[in-house]
């Protein structure tokens, strides 16, 4: 337990700096969301029945959620690149924990993600989103967004480990794109096809960005959803506990031994 805390600490660290020394990355990275909030919310909200101020305070959990499955992605390119430029293979000869190198991956990662919600919070206050939770409700759903955004990373990390490419992991990480489209992080689902609407509710997206509404005060709860859109809170821990269960043993068990 030493060594991986030593080991995740040092990992943690140099994933970082990985990221001090890439800001462009980072920044396009920030600039995405807040750039979908002001389009979507000012050209979308007009087309739908929910006014400008109601649809915006009603995309931000939204985006924060999407923002929060764009981990897939991340963590999907800077484990194909690693494994891709011969750094894996490096830490597999050195007498490092074989554990602690995804586990810092992702723990990195979650520093970051925290800190780059902050520009996008920021901003949905400005164009009329509020908070009307109490404090434990925000907490609450701050810290749900964050465990997702760990099941998320653990789901890129192995991904990224399997196909051992920056081309594949760059085609496959853009895909990921159409995740938030078939949830309820955009629009409402009420209006959606029957089986669509199936879809989109037992999207893990659709539950945590629920969740999200109905803690920050910003939605009540919709009428007749599938069971994890009905009951957002359960339906998230339980979805982000299900994918970290599957995902981050699957990544400790490819990066100790590289299998493809």
């Amino acid at each position: 337990m030493t060594a991986l805390v030593y080991d995740g600490t040092a990992m943690v660290g140099r994933q970082l700096r990985r990221v001090r020394n890439n800001p462009g990355l980072a920044i396009l990275t920030q600039l995405m969301p807040i750039n979908m909030l002001l389009f979507f919310g000012y050209v979308f909200g007009s087309a739908l029945a929910m006014p400008g101020r109601e649809y915006r305070s009603f995309l931000v959990p939204g985006l924060l959620v999407a923002t929060a499955a764009g981990g897939i992605m991340t963590g999907m390119f800077q484990a194909a690149q690693d494994s891709h430029r011969g750094v894996m293979d490096r830490f597999r000869t050195m007498p490092v924990s074989r554990t602690a190198v995804p586990v810092g991956q992702a723990s990195a990662d979650l520093v970051v993600t925290a800190a780059g919600t902050v520009p996008l919070l920021l901003v949905g206050l400005a164009v009329g989103w509020r908070v009307q939770g109490s404090a434990p409700e925000v907490l609450g759903a701050v810290g749900l967004l964050l465990l997702f955004r760990l099941a998320c990373t653990w789901i890129g990390i192995f991904l990224g480990l399997l196909t051992r490419s920056e081309d594949a992991a760059g085609q496959l990480g853009a895909a990921t794109f159409v995740l938030p489209l078939l949830s309820n992080a955009y629009i409402p689902t009420d209006n959606l096809a029957g089986w669509l609407r199936t879809v989109a509710e037992w999207n893990p997206i659709s539950a945590v960005t629920t969740a999200l509404r109905v803690l920050f005060g910003n939605a009540p709860l919709p009428h007749g959803a599938a069971w994890p859109v009905a009951h957002p809170v359960a339906g998230s821990l339980a979805w982000s506990a299900a994918l970290i269960a599957v995902f981050a043993p699957l990544a400790v068990r490819h990066c100790a031994r590289g299998e493809r």
